[in-house]
């Protein structure tokens, strides 16, 4: 056995597979340039001709993963595997594929749809998954949403499409729901005059649709007002805080006595 024409073939071979390794990790690199100069340029001329962010992001995504399978491809081939035999390995794993993937697809499917029927876009405040935010972007599988409380959190599409969606921004004023307790001795005609008074003195709300003030129910300790006054989306907070000090402000300084529970206890004879 000749081991130095052996140890001269696998320095060959090493070299050989070596140059093609460095040439298949230049191919990625630059590849994955090209597809970040393709999808920006594509985001771009779509962004040019006024299609929406919603759409545009989704698309720009759409080409980067089906060029992300091409270069795949691309250096798979150049090691010699036949593109053939990779769609042949592809169709002979569909079925684990499918199995696997199940979840995947079905939220593939769902951004599709939430794209077409567009219940919501980015930008726009709304509850979605049993989550409340503005959305920040509908991608390939999951949407992304800043909460409340500013924390980026992602939904499945088909976690928001097969669930109920509410959209707080389409519609161009919104209604603020607030309660105001009552003690029995108050006149609740007087309270609903003074609470009207104030809330047409906060700022942003509404004259038309006019604020509301009417009884809502009855408990131990007396009336309750329902107090709902109109303003934009933009100005939703600032109305709510704004109108719960305008309730304890107005009965403060008409001198209304603290709502208390009251309980008659009947002796037997």
């Amino acid at each position: 056995m000749d081991f130095d024409a052996i140890l001269t073939r696998v320095g060959e071979i090493g070299v050989e597979v070596g140059f093609k390794v460095l040439a298949a990790v230049l191919l990625w690199f630059i590849g994955r340039w090209l597809i970040g100069v393709a999808t920006g340029l594509v985001g771009k001329s779509l962004g040019a001709k006024g299609v929406e962010s919603t759409v545009s992001k989704y698309l720009v995504s759409a080409l980067s993963v089906l060029l992300n399978v091409a270069l795949i491809v691309a250096i798979l081939g150049y090691f010699g595997v036949e593109t053939t035999t990779f769609a042949a390995l592809l169709a002979g794993a569909g079925l684990a594929i499918g199995t696997a993937w199940g979840g995947l697809l079905a939220h593939f499917a769902a951004g599709v749809f939430l794209l077409v029927l567009r219940p919501f876009k980015a930008g726009d405040f709304v509850q979605a998954g049993d989550v409340t935010g503005t959305v920040v972007e509908i991608g390939l599988f999951v949407t992304s949403i800043d909460t409340l409380d500013n924390v980026r959190t992602i939904v499945g599409n088909n976690t928001i499409f097969s669930g109920k969606i509410q959209n707080f921004t389409e519609n161009p004023t919104r209604r603020v729901e607030l309660v105001a307790q009552l003690n029995h001795s108050v006149d609740y005609k007087q309270a609903i005059g003074v609470l009207q008074q104030r809330l047409a003195e906060i700022p942003n709300v509404a004259t038309a649709p006019a604020p509301e003030v009417h009884i809502l129910e009855f408990n131990l300790a007396g009336p309750v007002l329902s107090v709902r006054p109109y303003t934009h989306n933009d100005n939703y907070w600032q109305v709510y805080f704004d109108t719960n000090a305008a309730i304890k402000d107005a009965f403060g300084d008409a001198g209304y006595p603290v709502p208390e529970t009251h309980y008659h206890i009947q002796r037997a004879a």
